[in-house]
């Protein structure tokens, strides 16, 4: 989620990445974009997404900003929108449950999004799992984790039907990416709805999503949940 599209080696004795800076069409800043910054201020989204926020990686193109501008051109009274990105790339879902520091980081940055000008919560974007990919034991709770997380964010804040568009595993660092896959595709929570993106083009560390496929991303099968989002909606 955090954005690896476009991610490229600089030195192949380091293994060192940087991002090749290509912005696609479907991802270009629009006016009517915002994002919740590291300082908590909106201002006009573009794309790395998580710059700010993943401090700890090389960020690229992510499935947000694609997913935006969809919105917004399947119904420009949708706009504005705010994107609060909070992902950590390489993490496990356990570091995401509640309590952890990222969980309360995730949601201080939810409830300031809406804090300072009424706007609402219209859903959560969650892409995530290559990690839980590695160990068995993960693997085989990942969907117990996976709807307790989601769970506990709809309680926190005080949205129980809040809808939920996670894309599944393309790829992973273990051997049992069908195991996680089949948890994301098992939950039975109301109003989730998992994306497949199976058969998108991966990149040289054949784990992430090209920049192609990241943008890709955001048409979501036609997903009816998107219909959901609506103005001043936080993302």
């Amino acid at each position: 989620m955090a954005g690896r599209g476009g991610l490229i080696i600089n030195d192949d004795r380091t293994r060192t990445q940087i991002w090749d800076g290509v912005v696609p069409s479907a991802s270009r800043p629009n006016p009517s974009v915002l994002r919740l910054n590291a300082k908590l201020s909106w201002v006009q989204a573009h794309e790395p997404l998580h710059a700010d926020i993943d401090v700890a990686s090389v960020d690229g193109v992510g499935p947000g900003m694609a997913f935006a501008n969809a919105v917004l051109a399947d119904d420009p009274s949708n706009g504005p929108i705010g994107l609060v990105p909070c992902a950590i790339g390489g993490t496990n879902i356990s570091q995401w449950e509640k309590g952890t520091p990222l969980y309360r980081h995730m949601v201080k940055r939810a409830r300031a999004s809406v804090a300072a000008d009424g706007g609402t919560i219209r859903a959560l974007l969650w892409y995530q799992g290559e990690s839980d990919t590695i160990l068995k034991q993960d693997a085989e709770v990942y969907g117990r984790r996976l709807e307790r997380l989601f769970q506990d964010i709809r309680l926190d804040l005080m949205s129980p039907m809040l809808p939920i568009i996670q894309v599944a595993l393309a790829s992973g660092v273990g051997p049992y990416v069908d195991t996680v896959r089949e948890a994301q595709f098992g939950t039975e929570l109301l109003n989730v709805r998992t994306v497949d993106p199976i058969g998108l083009t991966v990149g040289p560390d054949k784990l992430h999503l090209t920049t192609e496929s990241q943008t890709l991303v955001q048409t979501l099968d036609d997903c009816d949940i998107c219909s959901t989002v609506s103005p001043t909606g936080s993302i």
